[in-house]
């Protein structure tokens, strides 16, 4: 007869995902490149994002865990493929260049899909041209961006979000590994041969689809440390429930462990597995700084809404999709963090003309009061973030902004 699983409480689990994804570190220590590049490879990926309401996500997902990160160490691991690269999880995201063969067997099956796709056919137009036109040039000069393409600008309705044939090309190219990304301008890719780029990691043998299976589970409950079957999927977004459990059948002690993690305020108890060192995680568990932080609606703790309502009891959904009059609460809206527990959300943007960051908004969870030492907190946690977009007022601060 199997042992019992090991029982572990909410508090346990939640606070376990907050150390491995790096939010418990000290976040005054100074930030070298090395704890940089070890911070992300701890996390597993960052997510990139192009919204700049305050700043970008991959930058703010950062800060959240360092205030001394500052946007230009990111470059420093990034460019040219030096220890990071860009690849495609649930979205583009930045993950450790040593992981790119682990992304091989992936890409014939994204090729197929969008040769087959009539969508792919009708904004691409002439995928054959378009792919050729793209590669010579890059072969002959070397990096480029979509810009250094002299297009005529097609009708939006007939192309990939108003891209041109030859950035529909190149995303393409990218997505089925033949380019990387060496770098952004302003936000835009540059492309080069991915040969070019990553060198050792691009010429690594591509790892069979067992292999990958194996790795993308071990890689994900290592960084969450407890996890359902459902969540290790959902953390690279490449494995369905299915691959995950037939893993876990497989798996043994060595690699995965079975628990029972308790409902939060004593409710029923919840099935799941963690990683065989859990009880050793668990007993060098620290507690996250008792600051307030504002986390990135991108922020990997925050992505897998599930587990966050569950684990956090705290309900979060990013509205920028949703029209105005339908929003519940803003636009790009944070959620706050104080300590290990989520006690509310700020809607923030900065105004750079006038050189001001605009607080339009702040909802507390119930129960939760705006103390004076909370407020305090939270002010000096929005003139950090004022400081790390280079702004030089808070206007009107949070007197009198709470909603409702």
């Amino acid at each position: 007869m199997p042992p019992a699983p090991l029982e572990l409480s909410t508090e346990e689990a939640r606070r376990t995902l907050l150390n491995l994804q790096g939010l418990a570190r000290n976040p005054t220590e100074k930030l070298s490149k090395e704890a940089l590049y070890q911070l992300i490879e701890d996390m597993g990926y960052v997510q990139l994002d192009s919204i700049r309401t305050v700043e970008r996500a991959h930058h703010h997902i950062l800060f959240s865990r360092n205030q001394t990160y500052r946007q230009k160490q990111l470059d420093t691991l990034y460019e040219n493929g030096q220890c990071l690269t860009e690849q495609w999880t649930h979205d583009a995201s930045i993950i450790p260049s040593k992981w790119f063969p682990y992304w091989k067997h992936r890409f014939p099956a994204i090729k197929k899909k969008y040769r087959q796709s009539a969508w792919w056919q009708k904004r691409v137009k002439n995928p054959k041209k378009a792919l050729q036109l793209v590669t010579e040039r890059i072969e002959q000069d070397g990096p480029v961006g979509a810009r250094d393409f002299e297009t005529v600008k097609a009708n939006i309705r007939d192309t990939w979000w108003g891209w041109s044939p030859q950035k529909a090309a190149l995303e393409y190219l990218w997505r089925t590994g033949e380019l990387a990304v060496v770098r952004r301008h302003n936000f835009q890719k540059i492309y080069d041969q991915t040969h070019r780029v990553l060198h050792e990691d691009h010429a690594a043998p591509e790892v069979s689809r067992s292999a990958f299976v194996d790795w993308a589970c071990r890689s994900a409950l290592e960084r969450l440390g407890v996890a359902t079957p459902g969540e290790i999927a959902r953390f690279w977004d490449a494995l369905s429930p299915a691959d995950v459990t037939k893993w876990l059948n497989k798996a043994g002690a060595d690699t995965a462990v079975p628990v029972s993690i308790q409902g939060r305020n004593g409710n029923g108890a919840r099935a799941a597995f963690a990683r065989p060192d859990i009880e050793q995680v668990i007993d060098a568990l620290e507690a996250p700084p008792n600051r307030i932080r504002l986390i990135s609606p991108f922020d990997p703790v925050i992505r897998d809404r599930q587990r966050l309502e569950r684990l956090f009891g705290f309900d979060y959904r990013i509205e920028i999709f949703v029209p105005e009059k339908k929003r519940k609460f803003g636009y790009y809206v944070f959620p706050i963090l104080e300590g290990e527990r989520f006690i509310g959300r700020i809607d923030l943007k900065a105004f750079r003309k006038e050189n001001r960051l605009a607080v339009q908004g702040l909802w507390l969870e119930p129960k939760i009061k705006l103390t004076k030492g909370r407020k305090q907190k939270l002010e000096a946690e929005l003139d950090r973030v004022r400081r790390f977009v280079g702004l030089d007022r808070i206007d009107p601060g949070i007197t009198g902004i709470i909603s409702s």
